[in-house]
């Protein structure tokens, strides 16, 4: 196995004439979470989107050694990484055992190392909203189900953007403990936030961006320790 789980090289990419990533160099370890922060607009979903293929990008985006640049976002999604978007994309008129079966891969038929009781088992309410149609769902049911539905496809990395947005405190926590779990599974995850409490919580390495730069790395006590860059390019 590659040392290097997702390794990105000179990352640029665009939106039209918009140049909005100016060079980025990051990595993700196999089995480890890594916090993406900065400000809104600074370029953070972006990069996950650059990383997917959905939007123009150039240099190099390597996945467990292969280049992934130029990949279809199918194609990057069967490789083994899974993407839960800013906006969850659940479908509204489908039911929560309905939406989770679509993100099987090869359908309930194919046994991955998550099956629909360990998603019970983390998620509990999922069970009892089973026959519910996701689109009734509170936004931390959604935000758990969209997660779940990510996860029981069974990727090797999970990119996830703002899971914690507009989430109640008891629900950021099940998140947080939801993402150790799946850590504990040897799944690596990038994690998008802007919470500094949790990605201090459970990162093994952070990296802060700032105007499409990255402005630091290192680990949460590195950055707990350096009120300027926090200061900078953190707090309002």
């Amino acid at each position: 196995m590659t040392s290097r789980m997702l390794e990105l090289s000179g990352v640029h990419a665009y939106y039209g004439k918009s140049h909005v990533l100016h060079g980025i160099d990051m990595e993700v370890r196999p089995g480890e979470i890594v916090s993406l922060l900065g400000r809104n607009g600074v370029g953070r979903s972006t990069l996950a989107k650059a990383v997917m293929g959905q939007v123009q990008a150039e240099g190099g985006i390597r996945f467990q050694g292969a280049e992934i640049l130029g990949r279809k976002t199918y194609e990057i999604a069967r490789l083994g990484i899974g993407y839960v978007p800013e906006n969850r994309e659940i479908f509204a008129d489908l039911t929560v055992h309905q939406n989770l079966l679509l993100g099987m891969k090869g359908g309930a038929t194919r046994q991955g190392r998550w099956t629909l009781d360990d998603m019970h088992q983390l998620f509990p309410r999922l069970r009892e909203r089973a026959d519910t149609p996701a689109g009734v769902l509170s936004g931390g049911e959604q935000q758990m189900l969209t997660l779940c539905r990510t996860l029981i496809g069974d990727p090797d990395l999970v990119i996830i953007d703002e899971p914690t947005e507009g989430l109640a405190p008891k629900v950021v926590e099940q998140v947080g403990q939801f993402l150790q779990e799946v850590k504990k599974r040897g799944v690596s995850i990038l994690l998008i936030e802007q919470k500094l409490s949790i990605a201090l919580d459970i990162s093994e390495r952070l990296y802060l961006m700032g105007h499409g730069i990255i402005v630091f790395s290192g680990t949460p006590a590195d950055l707990k320790a350096n009120d300027a860059i926090r200061k900078e390019w953190l707090e309002v």
